[in-house]
């Protein structure tokens, strides 16, 4: 963190982005569920979507934008329906906000991107949300960032919003970000909904790709329930508006820029974790020694995806067989004479051994994680190394909890 730090401001924290976030009557409890996120020029624009064969309309509509011309001006985001399994009609919904809003804006409808979230098989209320258009255009403002973070909510506890800020040069750079999410995660390219602003001025080939390699050691490591969203979707603007030397590949600046990108995600994608349904904390998987990242990547997202190892830490039971099996199930293969494990402060295993520790002490490193501050001292963290190679990688998820089932037997209830 020494070549940035935190700002205040969230998602329009960086130069030439105004947002907003109101109630139009989308959803029954009567909560703030329509966003708008404006940059005041065309913005090059990247994106990450779910993998999913059940899409929402508004996935597909964002890859067909972006193929035909990789920038936008606008964002709009509904929650309270997913526009996901409704057909034709969900197109045409999705193709309507985009036009209703393009004329309000007095700008081209394809430079507008799209995303939904809520109940699946749900149309659009499009009679409320078109008759809202109006109002959320004229309550934009540099300041709406917090509206805007708090109007993509659904089951989320908490907003999830962050801004990040370095020097190029004697230039500021600054990246904003908001996320939503909370159930329905474990992503595949993608998160449930996250939202990206920077003021850097960089090549489309080249934020593609940050954002994709940032999502999958961010994004794409998180689980909460092991339900992949049919919503999923990552939008990332880079207007330019610093005036800072454009990046067109790779080099320091790049490096540098990628850093505070993956930074950014990496907070919204905790966050998500840490706020998954009935969650009481937050578990951080490091895994090492593993031939590469990749394979790291998929034995940490094992671990911490286990409903059993999530069971026992809600339990606060330091039960180290499931994180040994679930290391072994993995699809990663290595000597399990090498495999060692520890829990906090607590080593349980070295050289495929199991070694002596202080069980009720670990079972209280378990209890203060879940009474400790959110997003700072509430972390599990279990640390896991398979070999003596040069692969690691991290994943986070939560433990699972009475409350999970409750929320998700009553969800559309």
């Amino acid at each position: 963190m020494s070549e940035w730090q935190k700002i205040d401001g969230g998602i329009t924290a960086p130069k030439g982005y105004k947002a907003s976030g109101i109630t139009a009557g989308l959803k029954p409890s009567g909560a703030p569920d329509l966003a708008l996120i404006i940059s005041y020029v065309e913005a090059i624009a990247a994106g990450v979507f779910t993998t999913s064969q059940v899409r929402a309309a508004c996935v597909d509509y964002c890859r067909q934008k972006l193929e035909a011309k990789p920038s936008a001006r606008a964002i709009l985001c509904n929650s309270g329906q997913a526009n996901a399994g409704t057909g034709q009609q969900g197109w045409e919904d999705a193709q309507d906000s985009a036009k209703a809003l393009a004329a309000a804006l007095n700008i081209d409808p394809d430079s507008i991107l799209l995303a939904s979230t809520g109940v699946i098989g749900k149309r659009i209320k499009m009679e409320e949300l078109i008759a809202a258009i109006p109002q959320l255009v004229s309550e934009v403002s540099e300041n709406g960032g917090t509206a805007a973070a708090g109007a993509i909510m659904t089951t989320d506890l908490v907003m999830k919003s962050i801004a990040l800020e370095t020097q190029f040069g004697d230039r500021p750079v600054r990246i904003g970000g908001i996320a939503k999410g909370s159930g329905m995660i474990h992503p595949n390219m993608a998160t449930m909904l996250a939202f990206v602003t920077c003021d850097a001025a960089v090549s489309p080939p080249l934020w593609q790709e940050m954002l994709t390699r940032a999502a999958n050691r961010s994004f794409n490591q998180i689980t909460v329930d092991g339900d992949t969203s049919t919503n999923d979707t990552l939008i990332a603007l880079a207007n330019g508006q610093s005036r800072t030397p454009a990046i067109t590949g790779p080099g320091p600046d790049a490096d540098k820029l990628e850093a505070m990108l993956t930074a950014v995600c990496e907070h919204l994608a905790k966050a998500i974790a840490r706020d998954g349904e009935g969650a009481t904390c937050l578990i951080e998987v490091q895994v090492t020694g593993a031939p590469t990242e990749a394979a790291a990547a998929m034995v940490a997202k094992t671990i911490v995806g286990s409903s059993l190892l999530k069971a026992a830490i809600f339990g606060c039971d330091p039960n180290w067989g499931r994180i040994a099996a679930a290391a072994g199930r993995a699809g990663v293969r290595f000597d399990q004479d090498k495999l060692e494990i520890s829990l906090g402060e607590f080593q349980l295993m070295k050289n495929g051994q199991p070694l002596a520790f202080d069980e009720a002490a670990a079972s209280n490193y378990l209890k203060r994680a879940k009474t400790a501050a959110y997003l700072e001292e509430d972390t599990v963290l279990i640390k896991v190394k398979i070999g003596d190679e040069p692969g690691s990688s991290k994943a986070w998820g939560c433990d699972l909890s009475y409350d999970y089932v409750k929320i998700n037997a009553e969800y559309t209830t």
